[in-house]
């Protein structure tokens, strides 16, 4: 259940923390251990290199005028690639219909040779 007031129950938690006090002493050496834990922890963890590219990558992204460029830059690579293809298409129905000329004008014409 929410409280009617949120502020207040705030307040009272706020004064309930301010008014707390710990008086047992740390262990010796008790932040070297924490941060060498930490360290043990972090070394454990090993992230995959394709996380790390995709974070590194979406961090690029955020910004709009690599975003733009980017765009931009696959966009032309379509297109090029797509006029390649074209190309090679164009090229092969040409040797297509060649062929089929030569065998309409003399059927006994073999066009491979």
């Amino acid at each position: 259940m929410k409280p009617e007031n949120p502020m207040q129950s705030d307040e009272g938690l706020r004064q309930v923390l301010h008014q707390w006090k710990v008086d047992a002493p740390l262990p010796p050496r008790f932040q070297d251990q924490v941060w060498r834990r930490i360290e043990r922890t972090e070394a454990e963890v090993q992230i995959p290199a394709w996380v790390l590219l995709w974070q590194r990558l979406s961090a690029a992204l955020a910004r709009p005028t690599l975003a733009v460029s980017y765009v931009t830059i696959l966009l032309l690579t379509g297109l090029l690639a797509g006029y390649l293809q074209v190309r090679v298409t164009r090229a092969q129905a040409d040797e297509n219909m060649g062929a089929r000329y030569v065998q309409l004008v003399d059927p006994f014409q073999n066009p491979h040779r």
